[in-house]
């Protein structure tokens, strides 16, 4: 099994709803093949580098996965096929792309890590500011 990432872009004019029905319609293409997801990311509503079927933005989309060769074929028919994306770029990672796909969920991780903690502690001094008011 090799490594691979895709990012794809839904049409902006999706609804949160409708915009995760469709990453969940990838996914379980995916699941169907039998392929593991290591990493999925949600990039939010951003701008396009040039206009696209006349819409200058949309959602990306980024899913780290495990599976074999013939996945890939069946998931870029699946992209073709679903309206929703309008671009869409997988690729195989070699072993110095998936280390570096590695140490960057660590650190994401981490940095939630790190964020939680402060919040944790903002919110017990608050507490303490009350109680001592």
């Amino acid at each position: 099994m090799n490594n691979y990432e895709t990012v794809f872009i839904l049409t902006p004019v999706l609804s949160d709803a409708q915009m995760k029905e469709a990453v969940e319609k990838i996914k379980e293409t995916l699941i169907a093949q039998k392929a593991e997801i290591v990493n999925e990311e949600n990039w939010g509503l951003r701008k396009l580098a040039y206009p696209i079927s006349k819409k200058s933005t949309g959602f990306y989309q980024l899913i780290e996965f495990k599976a074999t060769p013939n996945v890939i074929d069946i998931l870029e028919t699946q992209f073709r096929r679903d309206e929703r994306v309008i671009r869409f770029l997988t690729f195989r990672q070699d072993k110095f792309a998936a280390e570096y796909a590695a140490k960057r969920r660590s650190l994401r991780a981490s940095a939630k890590d790190i964020k939680k903690e402060v919040k944790t502690k903002e919110n017990k001094s608050k507490e303490e500011n009350e109680t001592t008011n």
